[in-house]
C-alpha cells in the first residue's frame, strides 16, 4: 500500500496466559496497544510501535510476533521485564484479566518519517511515571498528526478513580477519534449511561467517538448525529483483543478515506454519516474475525475483505 501514511502507536506489550477449565494454558502476544499496532500492519499499514519489551522469552515472542506482520518496534532500552497478564475465559469465551505489569516509558529515539496518526492508550496512559511520557509524546506530536485513544480499562491497574477519570479526559480532549466500550465508561461514569458520556466526550474536542457494545454492535457519534451498526454473528473462540481488531478496522478505513495525518482533520470534523458507517463496518468486521479464533489474531486485508463480502470467518 505505497501512499499508506505513517502511523505511530504507543503504548505497553503484554505477554497474555490464556487459562480455561480443562485446557492447558497458552501464552498469546498481547497488550491492547501492541494488539492495535499488529491489526494495522496486517492490514498493509506502515506502523511504527513504541513499547518497551524485556529480554526474556516473553520479550522475544512478542517481538517476533510483531515482525511477522512488519510492525517496527522501538524501545527506551530500559531491560524491564515483558508484562503479563493472565486471561480467565468462561465457557463462551469472555474474558478476565490478572495483570504482573510496570510501565516506565522514558524517551525513545524515533528517527525516521514523522507519523501523520498516532494512536495510543490503555495502561501505557494509566500507569506511571511510563503515562506521563506518553501524554507528553501526544502533545508533542498532534500539531501535525491525528490522535486516537481507547482506554481499554483495566479497573486493577486503574489506582484512584478520579485520577483515572481525570487522565482519560486529558487524553480525549487531546484526540481527534476516540473509542470506548460500555464497560469502559460503565467504569468511568457509573453514574451515566454509556451513551451519554460518549456525547459529553464528544463536546470536550474529538471528531468522532466509537462506542462498543459486544455483540449488540457499535455507534459512532458525530456533533449532531449517531451512526450504529449490528455485530455480525460469529461462533466466538473467546472475546481477547476484539477491541483492538475493531480499533485497527476502524484506522485502516479512515486512512482509506484519507482522513488521517493533520490534513485530514478537516475531513475528520465534516465527516458524513455514509463514510462513517463504512468505518464501522469495517471496524465490526475485524472483529468479528479476531473473536472465531483464540488469542489476539486479528484480520488481514484478504481476510477483512472476505469478512466485508459476507464470506466465511477464517479460524485459525
Amino acid at each position: 500500500m505505497p501512499d499508506s501514511p505513517a502511523l505511530l502507536v504507543i503504548g505497553e506489550c503484554v505477554a497474555d496466559i490464556v487459562r480455561r477449565p480443562g485446557v492447558p494454558d497458552r501464552t498469546h502476544p498481547g497488550g491492547s496497544p501492541a494488539n492495535v499496532a499488529y491489526g494495522l500492519a496486517r492490514l498493509g499499514r506502515r506502523t511504527t510501535l513504541i513499547t518497551e519489551l524485556g529480554p526474556d522469552p516473553d520479550g522475544r515472542l512478542i517481538g517476533e510476533h510483531l515482525a511477522s506482520a512488519g510492525v517496527r518496534v522501538l524501545t527506551d532500552g530500559s531491560g524491564a521485564p515483558t508484562p503479563t497478564a493472565t486471561v480467565g475465559l468462561d465457557d463462551e469465551g469472555r474474558a478476565t484479566y490478572g495483570f504482573e505489569i510496570t510501565w516506565t516509558l522514558g524517551p525513545v529515539e524515533r528517527g525516521g518519517e514523522p507519523p501523520r496518526h498516532v494512536h495510543t492508550g490503555s495502561v501505557a496512559t494509566t500507569l506511571e511515571p511510563g503515562a506521563g511520557t506518553v501524554l507528553d509524546l501526544v502533545r508533542s506530536l498532534r500539531e501535525r498528526a491525528t490522535v486516537s485513544y481507547d482506554p481499554n480499562v483495566r479497573p486493577a491497574l486503574m489506582g484512584d478513580h478520579a485520577r483515572a477519570v481525570r487522565q482519560a479526559e486529558r487524553f480525549v480532549a487531546l484526540s481527534d477519534v476516540v473509542k470506548a466500550s460500555d464497560e469502559d465508561l460503565r467504569w468511568l461514569y457509573p453514574q451515566e449511561a454509556p451513551q451519554a458520556a460518549a456525547e459529553r466526550w464528544l463536546r470536550s474536542g474529538p471528531a468522532v467517538v466509537l462506542l462498543t457494545e459486544g455483540a449488540a454492535g457499535a455507534t459512532a457519534f458525530l456533533p449532531g448525529s449517531a451512526v450504529s451498526t449490528g455485530a455480525p454473528p460469529v461462533r466466538i473462540a473467546d472475546t481477547v483483543g476484539a477491541g483492538d481488531a475493531f480499533m485497527s478496522g476502524a484506522l485502516h478505513a479512515l486512512a482509506s478515506y484519507g482522513l488521517l495525518g493533520a490534513e485530514g482533520r478537516a475531513g475528520l470534523r465534516s465527516l458524513d454519516t455514509t463514510v462513517l458507517g463504512d468505518v464501522l463496518r469495517h471496524a465490526v468486521a475485524s472483529a468479528a474475525v479476531t473473536v472465531a479464533r483464540a488469542g489476539a489474531l486479528p484480520p488481514d486485508r484478504e481476510e477483512l475483505d472476505a469478512a466485508l463480502a459476507g464470506g466465511s470467518v477464517p479460524e485459525r
